[in-house]
């Protein structure tokens, strides 16, 4: 897992190097990989689709009404050519929107992705000027093979039955045959699209670096981008940023960095670490315009390293993990050290902070704590979760609790971790720590914190769009703080909705372009009130096809696992009991247990588990008629309560017999009968 707190962004299509700094470097119509969000916001990259021979861009707009009728000829042809080219749309139009483009996809059926090229900066590259202009990127270079009309069967306020000539289609058969084409360029029909930064040339060289530039860095890159800081490089001056000026254009137009990516129509995340539309196309403009330095100060200069020192200032208490040897090579099995708890009483711990002592090979670290001590010989897989304080990740070093909550850690016990490890070519030894702060004083509110999981997972081979789901029901109102979406390699879009018992569905937060390397923990800026019954649903897109470069084994069927080669579905989520207090807590952690167990195994959604749907030790147990007289209804399934009343009856066998042992015991060691 790496959260992290700053960068530069993500999400764009480019041709060429448009400024004339750079043009020197620039290979005529060669289309440089994109990145854009679709009017679902899902992400599409230009290069992705490597394999196909040639794709396909038909530039649209809101209200055209030659775009609109293309439609049933570009459908035609994706039927014709459908497992070479892909076919997509892209809307440059200042006048639409995420919400506007849905409206029209939805009205007029159209049954292709709408690639939303909010700031311009595509159309602007790729030259386009009128809705209703094709383009054919062939992929073997990725040079822009056709441009212009898909036919000759509209035109203005005219069209005919059938075209007579069919250029895209000509086009497309010459590329995917490799052979050169009679006409690459032709003048198309369609609705003008207004590119107003297009002729700005000079006003983009009066862009002021002092003014303008250099405080955009510094509110949205500099945290990472700091001597000893996360960031490969420091923003110290403005010669470091005019040295780096054409890899922060290729980053910015591919919106790699900040490594931010979330549904703007959704819920506000607080402190979203994305750029701004405009903030966006100002430093690409700049940067185009040859970076210019022109007058003023440097407020760049200002910046200073990174001190040593826990950031949220003296812990009240810091505990040590044992020293760890990660090889140079290789995959380490997770690690699950346990370290004393030196306190002699209980406290409300108001925040946590961990210090990886190799940041280079600790990849995460889980903690919480335990009430008792867990000898090294029995499973600590799970003690962890018994009262989890946090994860971290590089970047996400702390998590101050919200306003009012805490978690209660007693006396005595364990402080658990669950530590895992990646290899980077050179041994190292790590030694970790963890701080805690106090409240003061008893919060109002128990924080807590749960997972939607999904454990029965199994992703085809070469499937590049497999989804899974699962669901935490709430079985009292409740308010959600954070979220925190986890995927391994083939993870590429994660959601999280809220199912309210009234049938409707309110999205809460989606990751169009979810990326294993950079991952966020995600706090509502108004935290969300949920009633009981209402379900928190966890989804997550999975591309485990060759495309995918992250990809360890495209043929591989992959389960569910720890280590990073397979798979999970696990959404965490901090929360509290909207009734419950910390002298209150209106907490039955039976039921909450199985709340998670139904959510990760509920395949249908029914609320209730069907044989073939539930745990592998109760499935031969059910089928015998063992479990039988727990399901009331007799509807071959076990519902929450139903599940609840064997659980307690096995509890209470379980507990029997362990008073007969004990019993026995005593009399063996007393003489007595």
């Amino acid at each position: 897992m790496r959260p992290i707190n700053c960068g530069i962004a993500l999400l764009v299509f480019s041709i060429g190097l448009s400024s004339a700094a750079l043009s020197e470097t620039a290979t005529p119509d060669r289309v440089e990989n994109f990145r854009l969000l679709d009017h679902d916001h899902s992400a599409h990259e230009l290069y992705y689709h490597r394999d196909a021979k040639a794709v396909v861009l038909l530039a649209t707009m809101n209200g055209c009404p030659i775009a609109r009728n293309l439609m049933p000829d570009l459908r035609d042809l994706r039927e014709q050519f459908g497992d070479d080219v892909e076919f997509m749309l892209i809307n440059s139009s200042l006048q639409d929107n995420y919400e506007t483009i849905s409206e029209e996809v939805e009205e007029f059926g159209i049954d292709f992705p709408v690639l939303v090229d909010d700031a311009q900066l595509i159309g602007e590259a790729l030259e386009l000027d009128r809705s209703g202009e094709v383009l054919v990127i062939d992929t073997s270079d990725w040079s822009v093979a056709y441009r212009g009309p898909v036919n000759n069967r509209l035109g203005y306020e005219t069209q005919r039955e059938e075209a007579s000539e069919h250029y895209l289609a000509d086009a497309l058969t010459a590329v995917i045959a490799g052979e050169p084409l009679t006409e690459s360029r032709r003048g198309a029909v369609g609705c003008i699209i207004n590119f107003p930064e297009r002729d700005q040339k000079e006003a983009h060289a009066q862009i002021s670096y002092a003014d303008t530039i250099a405080p955009i860095l510094k509110e949205r890159c500099v945290a990472c981008h700091v001597p000893n800081g996360i960031g490969p490089w420091a923003m110290t001056s403005y010669e470091m940023i005019q040295g780096f000026s054409p890899m922060m254009r290729e980053v910015l137009r591919t919106r790699r960095m900040p490594p931010w990516e979330v549904d703007t129509s959704l819920p506000e995340i607080h402190a979203s670490r994305g750029l701004t539309v405009d903030e966006r196309k100002t430093l690409v403009h700049w940067i185009e315009a040859g970076s210019p330095r022109g007058e003023g100060g440097d407020p760049l200069l200002e910046v200073k390293p990174v001190e040593p020192g826990w950031p949220l200032g003296e812990p009240d208490l810091v505990v040590e993990a044992p020293a760890f040897d990660v090889p140079a090579t290789g995959i380490v099995e997770y690690q699950y050290p346990a370290i004393a708890n030196p306190l002699d009483h209980d406290v409300w711990v108001r925040a946590v902070s961990i210090e990886p002592g190799a940041t280079k090979v600790v990849h995460h670290v889980l903690v919480g704590t335990s009430e008792r001590e867990i000898p090294v010989g029995e499973r600590r897989l799970d003690a962890v979760f018994e009262n989890y304080l946090m994860a971290y990740a590089p970047g996400a070093e702390s998590y101050v609790y919200p306003e009012g909550t805490g978690v209660l850690v007693k006396a005595g016990g364990q402080i658990h971790l669950q530590m895992h490890y990646t290899t980077y070519g050179r041994e190292a030894t790590d030694v970790s720590k963890i701080a805690l702060y106090f409240h003061d004083e008893e919060p109002t509110y128990n924080l807590r914190q749960q997972v939607v999981v999904g454990y029965d997972l199994e992703i085809p081979p070469g499937d590049a769009r497999h989804e899974e789901r699962a669901y935490f029901e709430f079985d009292q109102p409740a308010i959600i703080y954070s979220l925190f979406p986890h995927a391994h390699y083939r993870g590429v879009e994660t959601r999280f909705d809220v199912h309210l018992p009234d049938g409707s569905v309110e999205p809460l937060l989606h990751i169009p372009r979810y990326d294993f390397n950079w991952q966020h923990s995600y706090t509502l800026a108004e935290p969300l009130k949920v009633p009981a019954g209402a379900r928190l649903v966890h989804r997550s897109v999975y591309d485990n096809s060759g495309a995918n470069v992250a990809n360890p084994d495209p043929a591989r069927a992959v389960p569910w696992g720890l280590q990073s080669y397979d798979e999970m579905l696990y959404g965490g989520f901090f929360f509290r009991w909207e009734n419950g207090t910390a002298e209150n807590p209106v907490h039955d952690e039976t039921d909450f247990q199985i709340a998670q167990m139904y959510g990760a195994l509920d395949d249908d959604f029914s609320g209730a588990l069907t044989v073939d749907e539930m745990p592998r030790q109760l499935r031969e147990p059910f089928k015998a008629g063992k479990l039988t007289p727990f399901d009331a209804d007799k509807d071959d399934a076990l519902s929450h309560a139903e599940y609840r009343a064997f659980v307690d009856y096995r509890s209470a066998q379980r507990a029997k017999q362990e008073a007969a042992e004990a019993a026995t015991k005593n009399q063996a060691e007393t003489g007595t009968e």
